[in-house]
């Protein structure tokens, strides 16, 4: 009978432990479920008292840090009654209740609140969702790509290579994060950890340990990724903390032996920031620039487009003239060709009108004229013209009014025709801090308000440095 009931309870919790994983699954997501929970195994219930065995210490140590209030109160929900939950050393001898091992306790933790300071913030780190049609299937491969794609494969696969850091850079819209996405898709398919991070998340989940003192469970929460891969470095902050971790992030995959892939829109030399340590292990890494998409890879792409399109509504068809004629545009990026491309069939989707040449021309004819891409070596270049000084007067300490004034303004028009950051803006002014470009900027405007020969001098080199190409 005492048999019978040891088994019944034995069952029971069982069980009940399933439907709690279940439940916990749900709610961290399968990112963080698999990294975390899915490892874990019931060893016993003792009088309430529950033992979770942990395959490996790094894994023992974090669940028991971060996650114990959230398995406790999912085995009360699923019908449970723990009084306490331990996490200890136990590895996976095939399933079922393991009183075998001799085993290395954590400590227990009392049951408690959630954590909010803890654990959900760090949720994110694994929490991004992944595009589905962003793969390698979806890609469409040419020239500019090829070499990319044949690494970035290799990478996901896990294949044997000398290089354990693959570095893309090119600029917007050439499809850097699709190949990212790509990987990171294709590694989860064979089964590996992948943490796949903003520059921009790296940097705020790193500054929030820090501030809340958990810098090493940060560092064990990335370091259990097989593979890694950041994107849009050029996000990255300037801080000499942030820096520093992200370089011992790189510096311990390749000592694990596990692969990092980054992009960024510029090669490592571009970034004068970073320092030279973290440029020359970036360079030291293999690193591709991702070219210009050329016109048959233009039309390639617009095709897979318009044939996903068309499998979704099939009323609407595009034909290759138009398709051709959008692919001609070769100013534009990808992703401007890609948003003419859906406009043109949005537009024929919901008016139920053909799609003809002449109505491509007319949309393709609201673009307006091609302006030049404006940078900030230009801004400086013709602010200084304008106002007879020298560039590197824009870049000194000088803070006479003579040279103070087109400083700001350079600054301001800096703001206003880029999408750099004040930080960056700041760093290409004689590494100034971005609050004294927030100032120029606030001034400037206020000043634009109240003095017409200012406001027309502004204005003067805004029409300047955004005059189309070829007038």
């Amino acid at each position: 009978m005492a048999q019978a009931i040891i088994k019944k309870s034995h069952l029971d919790g069982t069980t009940i432990w399933a439907s709690a994983r279940e439940r916990l699954r749900r709610e961290l997501g399968d990112p963080v479920f698999d990294t975390w929970i899915g490892t874990l195994q019931l060893l016993s219930i003792e009088k309430g008292d529950v033992k979770i065995g942990a395959p490996k210490s790094f894994v023992r140590n974090w669940v028991a840090n971060h996650y114990v209030a959230r398995i406790e109160r999912a085995l009360r929900a699923e019908g449970g009654d723990p009084r306490s939950v331990s996490i200890v050393l136990a590895p996976v001898l095939g399933g079922g209740l393991d009183r075998s091992p001799e085993r290395v306790s954590a400590v227990a933790q009392p049951l408690q609140a959630p954590s909010h300071d803890s654990a959900e913030p760090r949720r994110n780190l694994w929490n991004r969702v992944l595009h589905p049609s962003q793969s390698f299937e979806t890609l469409v491969v040419g020239p500019a790509n090829e070499f990319a794609c044949q690494v970035a494969r290799r990478f996901a696969e896990g294949e044997e290579s000398a290089a354990s850091l693959l570095y893309l850079h090119g600029g917007f819209g050439y499809g850097k994060s699709h190949i990212l996405n790509a990987t990171a898709l294709e590694a989860r398919r064979q089964g590996r950890r992948v943490l796949f991070l903003g520059a921009e998340d790296f940097m705020r989940q790193f500054l929030g340990a820090l501030h809340r003192r958990e810098t090493l469970a940060f560092k064990d929460e990335i370091r259990a990724a097989e593979l890694l891969l950041i994107d849009d470095l050029q996000h990255i902050c300037r801080s000499t903390s942030t820096i520093s971790e992200f370089l011992h992030t790189v510096n311990a995959f390749s000592d694990l032996r596990r692969r990092v892939v980054i992009a960024a829109d510029r090669a490592p030399e571009g970034f004068d920031a970073l320092g030279a340590d973290i440029r020359s292990r970036l360079t030291g890494g293999l690193v591709i620039a991702l070219a210009k998409p050329d016109r048959a890879m233009r039309f390639a792409i617009l095709e897979s487009r318009a044939q996903e399109f068309s499998r979704q509504r099939p009323h609407v068809v595009i034909p290759r003239e138009v398709l051709d004629r959008i692919a001609g545009l070769e100013e534009a990026s990808p992703r401007e060709l890609i948003g003419m491309f859906t406009k043109i069939a949005t537009y024929a989707d919901l008016t139920k009108k053909p799609v003809t040449i002449e109505f491509a021309e007319d949309t393709i004819s609201q673009r307006g004229s091609p302006t030049k891409k404006t940078g900030i070596e230009d801004i400086q270049k013709k602010t200084a013209e304008f106002y007879k000084l020298d560039v590197r007067d824009l870049h000194s300490k000088e803070r006479s009014r003579r040279v103070a004034r087109p400083r700001q303004i350079a600054m301001y028009l800096a703001r206003e025709l880029t999408m750099r950051s004040l930080p960056e803006i700041g760093r290409r002014f004689g590494d100034r801090d971005h609050t004294t470009v927030l100032h120029a900027c606030r001034r400037i405007t206020e000043l634009c308000s109240t003095d017409q020969a200012l406001r027309q001098e502004v204005d003067f080199l805004k029409q300047v440095l955004s005059k189309p190409k070829g007038a």
